[in-house]
Protein backbone atom coordinates (compact mmCIF):
# COMPACT_ATOMS: atom_id res chain seq x y z
CA UNK A 1 0.00 0.00 0.00
CA UNK A 2 1.53 3.55 -1.13
CA UNK A 3 2.43 5.93 1.79
CA UNK A 4 -0.22 8.81 1.87
CA UNK A 5 0.39 12.25 3.76
CA UNK A 6 -1.52 12.26 6.78
CA UNK A 7 -2.11 16.44 6.89
CA UNK A 8 -4.73 16.41 3.91
CA UNK A 9 -8.70 15.44 4.67
CA UNK A 10 -10.25 13.73 1.91
CA UNK A 11 -10.97 16.92 0.02
CA UNK A 12 -7.58 17.82 0.06
CA UNK A 13 -7.83 20.33 2.41
CA UNK A 14 -5.06 21.27 4.94
CA UNK A 15 -5.55 19.81 8.61
CA UNK A 16 -4.25 18.97 11.99
CA UNK A 17 -3.78 15.12 12.64
CA UNK A 18 -6.15 13.60 15.22
CA UNK A 19 -3.20 11.99 17.52
CA UNK A 20 -5.70 11.49 20.68
CA UNK A 21 -6.15 7.61 19.54
CA UNK A 22 -2.76 7.12 19.95
CA UNK A 23 -0.57 5.56 22.99
CA UNK A 24 1.98 7.96 24.59
CA UNK A 25 5.22 6.25 24.02
CA UNK A 26 9.02 7.60 24.66
CA UNK A 27 10.47 9.19 21.45
CA UNK A 28 13.51 10.68 20.45
CA UNK A 29 14.85 13.03 17.30
CA UNK A 30 18.24 13.87 16.66
CA UNK A 31 18.70 16.39 13.88
CA UNK A 32 21.65 18.15 12.25
CA UNK A 33 23.11 21.66 10.18
CA UNK A 34 25.99 22.87 9.25
CA UNK A 35 27.04 26.77 8.69
CA UNK A 36 30.15 26.89 6.62
CA UNK A 37 32.45 29.87 6.75
CA UNK A 38 35.51 30.99 5.86
CA UNK A 39 38.63 30.13 7.99
CA UNK A 40 39.18 34.33 9.14
CA UNK A 41 35.51 34.09 10.55
CA UNK A 42 36.11 31.36 12.60
CA UNK A 43 39.21 32.78 14.04
CA UNK A 44 37.10 35.38 14.82
CA UNK A 45 34.54 33.90 16.41
CA UNK A 46 36.13 34.52 20.30
CA UNK A 47 36.16 37.51 19.53
CA UNK A 48 32.60 38.50 18.59
CA UNK A 49 31.45 41.47 20.47
CA UNK A 50 27.75 40.08 20.55
CA UNK A 51 29.47 37.10 22.70
CA UNK A 52 30.10 33.93 21.99
CA UNK A 53 27.92 32.58 18.96
CA UNK A 54 27.69 28.62 19.59
CA UNK A 55 26.48 29.14 23.14
CA UNK A 56 24.15 31.56 22.19
CA UNK A 57 23.21 29.20 19.37
CA UNK A 58 22.80 26.28 21.78
CA UNK A 59 20.53 28.41 23.73
CA UNK A 60 18.13 29.62 20.69
CA UNK A 61 18.08 25.99 19.29
CA UNK A 62 16.57 24.76 22.39
CA UNK A 63 14.29 27.48 22.78
CA UNK A 64 13.10 27.23 18.87
CA UNK A 65 12.41 23.84 19.87
CA UNK A 66 9.92 24.52 22.54
CA UNK A 67 8.31 27.04 20.15
CA UNK A 68 8.25 24.58 16.97
CA UNK A 69 3.88 24.75 17.21
CA UNK A 70 4.11 28.66 16.94
CA UNK A 71 6.06 28.41 13.79
CA UNK A 72 4.64 25.34 11.32
CA UNK A 73 1.30 25.56 11.63
CA UNK A 74 -0.21 21.34 11.97
CA UNK A 75 1.93 20.70 14.30
CA UNK A 76 0.91 19.41 18.27
CA UNK A 77 2.12 21.03 21.24
CA UNK A 78 4.17 18.24 22.75
CA UNK A 79 5.72 18.06 26.42
CA UNK A 80 9.39 17.98 25.63
CA UNK A 81 11.29 15.95 28.05
CA UNK A 82 14.65 16.92 27.07
CA UNK A 83 16.28 19.12 24.38
CA UNK A 84 20.33 19.09 23.97
CA UNK A 85 21.83 21.21 21.28
CA UNK A 86 25.68 20.66 20.54
CA UNK A 87 27.80 23.35 18.77
CA UNK A 88 31.67 22.24 17.16
CA UNK A 89 33.99 23.94 15.17
CA UNK A 90 35.28 22.35 12.08
CA UNK A 91 37.69 23.20 9.66
CA UNK A 92 35.45 25.46 7.56
CA UNK A 93 32.42 25.92 10.05
CA UNK A 94 30.19 25.07 13.02
CA UNK A 95 28.33 21.49 12.99
CA UNK A 96 25.40 21.53 14.94
CA UNK A 97 23.42 18.32 16.59
CA UNK A 98 19.90 18.66 18.26
CA UNK A 99 18.72 15.81 20.17
CA UNK A 100 14.78 16.08 21.58
CA UNK A 101 13.12 13.56 23.88
CA UNK A 102 8.94 13.56 24.96
CA UNK A 103 6.68 11.17 25.75
CA UNK A 104 3.94 11.64 23.85
CA UNK A 105 1.23 10.67 21.15
CA UNK A 106 3.25 11.86 18.04
CA UNK A 107 7.05 12.37 17.15
CA UNK A 108 9.47 15.12 18.29
CA UNK A 109 11.24 15.06 14.30
CA UNK A 110 10.04 18.66 13.38
CA UNK A 111 11.35 19.75 17.50
CA UNK A 112 14.80 18.67 16.21
CA UNK A 113 14.54 19.69 12.71
CA UNK A 114 13.66 23.63 14.28
CA UNK A 115 16.43 23.50 17.03
CA UNK A 116 19.41 22.63 14.39
CA UNK A 117 17.90 25.05 12.15
CA UNK A 118 17.56 27.86 14.41
CA UNK A 119 20.89 27.34 16.02
CA UNK A 120 22.75 27.37 12.54
CA UNK A 121 20.35 30.65 12.04
CA UNK A 122 21.77 32.66 15.05
CA UNK A 123 25.57 31.42 14.31
CA UNK A 124 24.78 33.08 10.58
CA UNK A 125 23.12 36.41 12.51
CA UNK A 126 26.18 36.63 14.73
CA UNK A 127 28.48 36.68 12.53
CA UNK A 128 27.22 38.13 9.31
CA UNK A 129 28.94 41.41 9.68
CA UNK A 130 32.11 39.52 9.06
CA UNK A 131 31.16 37.86 6.02
CA UNK A 132 27.22 37.90 4.08
CA UNK A 133 28.28 34.63 2.06
CA UNK A 134 28.24 32.16 5.31
CA UNK A 135 26.19 29.35 4.08
CA UNK A 136 23.88 27.03 6.00
CA UNK A 137 23.47 23.52 4.29
CA UNK A 138 22.12 20.15 5.34
CA UNK A 139 19.76 20.86 7.75
CA UNK A 140 18.51 16.89 8.12
CA UNK A 141 16.87 14.91 10.45
CA UNK A 142 19.65 11.84 11.19
CA UNK A 143 17.24 9.43 13.03
CA UNK A 144 14.42 9.24 15.22
CA UNK A 145 12.70 5.96 17.29
CA UNK A 146 9.35 5.45 18.51
CA UNK A 147 5.49 5.79 17.31
CA UNK A 148 3.69 3.85 14.85
CA UNK A 149 6.13 3.77 11.82
CA UNK A 150 8.82 3.11 14.22
CA UNK A 151 12.55 3.96 13.67
CA UNK A 152 14.58 5.54 11.26
CA UNK A 153 18.33 6.02 10.87
CA UNK A 154 20.11 8.21 7.96
CA UNK A 155 22.30 6.25 5.92
CA UNK A 156 25.74 7.16 7.02
CA UNK A 157 28.09 9.06 4.74
CA UNK A 158 30.83 6.98 4.96
CA UNK A 159 28.64 3.65 3.84
CA UNK A 160 26.47 5.42 1.30
CA UNK A 161 27.53 5.50 -2.62
CA UNK A 162 28.92 9.02 -3.02
CA UNK A 163 28.87 11.17 -6.04
CA UNK A 164 31.57 13.50 -6.53
CA UNK A 165 29.49 17.10 -4.72
CA UNK A 166 28.09 14.85 -1.73
CA UNK A 167 31.77 13.76 -1.66
CA UNK A 168 33.23 17.25 -1.12
CA UNK A 169 30.26 18.10 1.24
CA UNK A 170 31.32 14.94 3.69
CA UNK A 171 34.51 16.99 3.47
CA UNK A 172 33.50 20.13 4.99
CA UNK A 173 32.42 18.86 8.12
CA UNK A 174 35.48 17.92 9.49
CA UNK A 175 36.67 18.79 13.09
CA UNK A 176 38.57 21.66 13.92
CA UNK A 177 42.41 20.21 15.18
CA UNK A 178 43.35 21.97 18.81
CA UNK A 179 46.48 23.61 18.65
Amino acid sequence: MPKKLSHYDTRGRARMVDVSSKTPTRRQAEARAFVVMSKRVLKALPRNPKGNPLEVARFAGIAAAKRTPELIPMCHPLPLAHIDVQTRLCENGVSIISRVTTTARTGVEMEALVAAAVAALTVYDMCKALDKGIAIREVVLESKTGGKSGNYARVSAERAPRSREQSARAKQAKPLRSP
